[in-house]
């Protein structure tokens, strides 16, 4: 196994699941068997036969959720690493809809309901605004940093826009580019930021302070109105602006430190809430 992965047992209706985390991916595995385990409440070599049923219909099916599956070496009871199916968590939920089972079906209406929301989401954004509003302060976050955050991602959404005039499209584009322009405002890529936070699936943004908020904001602010000022659209363009607009964001950083006496960006993140301010 590659040792970057991070194996970690996860607990479903009190049974152990096997959950692997890829840093390199920013993806979890989960073990296929663990979860039919769980979820038809049966032994190890129960859920491996219910697997062997489920896979072999899912390919008859033409499903390519089953092609998709990856095969990892894990522990197994026996205490011998075996190869084992895994699958992400988009692919999970899509084999979870095909097991026959009562423990399924809250799942199944929560997929549903999630469904029901996006659709709503997409007629009237302000719900999704409104939504996050509620999601911040249950969190804990205080009024000052949700007013920055939800200003912070509409800086994002004109940013990304401005990007797409340039003739970016594809997505590994687009993180390309905000990773250029995060190392670049604040000395460390997007993995290295989330790696001193102590973050893997969560949001970056979701565990600035209001100061990393605010230069990050900047940087993207910046960045879209130096790409405005160009007649000419192009992705040369788009990268030229990027790097300018950090790069203010970055020297202004560099004084506010300077006169500060202590660096802006930190550890801290949502986990010391109190600390995200």
């Amino acid at each position: 196994m590659n040792n970057k992965l991070h194996v970690l047992n996860k607990t479903f209706e009190n049974k152990k699941v096997r959950t692997v985390w890829n840093p390199d991916e920013e993806k979890y595995y989960i073990s296929v068997v663990d979860i039919v385990g769980a979820l038809t409440d049966s032994d190890y070599q129960t859920a491996r036969n219910n697997w062997k049923i489920i896979k072999f219909r899912l390919k008859k099916e033409g499903n390519e959720t089953v092609t998709n599956c990856n095969q990892l070496k894990l522990t197994s009871e026996d205490g011998k690493k075996r190869l084992t199916d895994v699958v992400d968590l988009e692919e999970m939920f899509r084999i979870i809809e095909s097991i026959p089972s009562k423990k399924v079906e809250p799942i199944k209406q929560w997929l549903a309901r999630l469904g029901k929301e996006r659709i709503d989401e997409e007629y009237d954004p302000e719900i999704t605004i409104n939504r996050a509003l509620e999601a911040y302060r249950r969190k804990g976050y205080s009024d000052d940093w949700i007013n920055q955050r939800l200003k912070a991602i509409d800086a994002r959404k004109e940013f990304t826009d401005e990007l797409k005039n340039n003739g970016v499209e594809r997505s590994k584009e687009f993180a390309d580019l905000t990773n250029l322009l995060t190392n670049i405002w604040s000395g460390y890529s997007v993995k290295e930021y989330k790696s001193y936070k102590g973050l893997t699936k969560e949001n970056l943004r979701d565990n600035m302070t209001n100061m990393e908020l605010v230069l990050n904001m900047l940087a993207e602010v910046t960045s879209t109105e130096i790409s405005k000022s160009h007649d000419v659209k192009s992705k040369e363009n788009a990268k030229k602006s990027v790097i300018e607009g950090s790069t203010i964001a970055k020297n202004t950083r560099e004084q506010i430190e300077e006169k500060m006496g202590k660096k802006i960006v930190t550890s801290s993140n949502n986990k010391n809430i109190n600390q995200i301010k």
